[in-house]
């Protein structure tokens, strides 16, 4: 029937869950803090979602191994001095939006972006000490410790526009490590980690004014308004003049001294600073494919493969102008290259199933998309398998596919909900099609049913049961023509006898359809 939601029970489970666990001792501060969220949770969600994470934020940054290892060596000499002992792991994405995030658990990332504004390794150590005092100060695990208490909770095309737009296409538990890493942090997190980042700095040998350096770089830039830094470091860490005062307050209280680290940072940074050209020719390829500029964008992705081959990313990007071009053959063969230079990224291997679907090679296609979705699950390959598997009369395997899909929003979420409705409304409408029955004017019964089934639907067919004087049981039934838009409601006048809600609502929804 149609009633309001009643959450009773969980706010009952939420405060047993609260009672039980209650409080745990930060590992960094010492200080009692709200946690709900265990320790074996928080290392098992960071493990899940690292690799997804990953994905969906454009893979890692494989062609420059040796700053890789760079970046991971000064990580670990950090963590080595920190307050808690957990696996990191650190890790360069190939993304050029100025970002870094941690997931629970110590799983750590820098953008590309990010190192390219960087200007010495004591500066590169401000940002992952910061970070890995996030994941030791368990500060996620706080934000989804309040998010269960508030909440009750724990927590188209498929052409990429650019290379922030990947995490948009996640669907399912991959999505989980995106809301984490884009939440924001609360002021008292961000300072906490950027003042004991400076302690993990200054044990560790680096000179700790790096982290004033730094932030007053990240002021200058939010005050200009930078996009790229909007919707990257800025959008969950937002800097301050408050917090350059406070580094300044604890570079005074440490030990003076330490490492910069310039020249090794630069020496370090040489490749990928050499690439940058490519790089930037690929940013306004993907700007201008965005603009529907196809020819701009061909011409672009050609350049920055003539300036650094060995980027897959390029490939890629000239595949999708041949895609959108419906020139799929030739956007498979793009893909083909982007797939030998990097074969454990999704966005190749999804966009190549999507080309073959097109020119009807479904086989080849099905692999290919389970192959993305063993990388990031996406909305775009779960559909089209849902499309592929409902071709093939696989009612059972459409729907798996489609009911994935339906949680995500969006155009996607959209069209994937349309097509569980349809595959379930006639048999199952009373899920879509809540109703309650009232008293008429004339005392006879009234129904008011409701369309919740997302999209426009017709010919609902009630049955209404009642009792003849005689004794005995009957049913009519009667049928709503429509169309019905979404949250439409109907009312259905009975003229059955005397009704009063003493009487229960003698009524059940048996059928109805799409409207076409």
């Amino acid at each position: 029937m149609i009633e309001p939601r009643r959450h009773a029970a969980a706010c009952l489970a939420v405060v047993s869950l609260a009672l039980t666990l209650g409080c745990a001792t930060n590992p960094v501060t010492g200080k009692s803090e709200l946690m709900l969220i265990s320790e074996a949770q928080e290392l098992s969600i960071g493990q899940q979602q690292y690799v997804p994470m990953q994905q969906s934020e454009g893979g890692q940054y494989d062609v420059d191994p040796e700053l890789m290892a760079y970046v991971a060596g000064v990580g670990q000499r950090l963590a080595a001095v920190g307050d808690r002992d957990l696996p990191y792991e650190f890790v360069i994405l190939n993304n050029n939006v100025p970002n870094a995030w941690a997931l629970p658990g110590g799983k750590i990332a820098i953008n590309r972006g990010l190192l390219t504004e960087l200007h010495s390794e004591a500066e590169l150590a401000a940002v992952l000490g910061h970070e890995i005092v996030h994941a030791a100060a368990r500060h996620s695990a706080q934000q989804m410790s309040r998010g269960i208490l508030l909440q009750g909770v724990v927590l188209g095309t498929a052409i990429a526009t650019s290379d922030s737009d990947y995490g948009m296409l996640a669907v399912g538990g991959a999505a989980l490590g995106s809301q984490l890493v884009n939440a924001r942090y609360g002021r008292d997190a961000e300072l906490e980690s950027d003042a004991y980042g400076m302690r993990y700095m200054s044990r560790a040998g680096y000179d700790p004014s790096g982290a004033v350096t730094l932030q007053e770089t990240f002021v200058r830039l939010s005050e200009g308004r930078r996009q790229d830094w909007l919707s990257g470091l800025f959008a969950s860490h937002p800097p301050s003049r408050e917090r350059v005062e406070a580094n300044v307050r604890t570079a005074a209280e440490l030990p003076p001294g330490g490492q910069l680290g310039v020249d090794r940072y630069e020496a370090a940074m040489a490749r990928t600073r050499e690439a940058a050209p490519a790089y930037e020719a690929y940013d306004q390829g993907r700007k201008a494919l965005a603009e529907e500029r196809t020819a701009d964008a061909l011409r672009l992705a050609n350049q920055a493969m003539k300036l650094f081959p060995d980027e897959a990313n390029f490939y890629s990007l000239r595949g999708d102008v041949r895609f959108v071009q419906n020139d799929y053959d030739k956007a498979i063969e793009n893909y083909d290259s982007a797939i030998r230079r990097r074969p454990d990224f999704f966005y190749y291997h999804l966009q190549r199933g999507l080309a073959r679907r097109e020119i009807g090679d479904v086989d080849a296609a099905v692999i290919d998309l389970e192959n993305a979705n063993a990388l990031l699950p996406t909305a775009p390959a779960h559909y089209t398998l849902g499309l592929i598997e409902e071709s093939r009369a696989n009612r059972d395997k459409a729907l798996g596919h489609y009911r994935v899909v339906a949680q995500s929003g969006g155009d996607y979420g959209k069209a994937a909900q349309a097509r569980v409705v349809r595959y379930e409304l006639p048999s199952a409408a009373e899920r879509y099609v809540p109703f309650r029955c009232d008293a008429g004017g004339d005392g006879s019964l009234v129904v008011t049913i409701r369309n919740d089934a997302g999209i426009a639907i017709r010919d609902v067919e009630i049955a209404v049961q009642y009792g003849e004087a005689s004794g005995a049981r009957r049913e009519l039934r009667h049928t709503l023509r429509g169309p019905f838009e979404p949250g439409e409601v109907a009312q259905l006048a009975t003229g059955l006898g005397s009704y009063t809600s003493a009487a229960g609502c003698p009524v059940s929804i048996v059928t109805a359809r799409v409207a076409d």
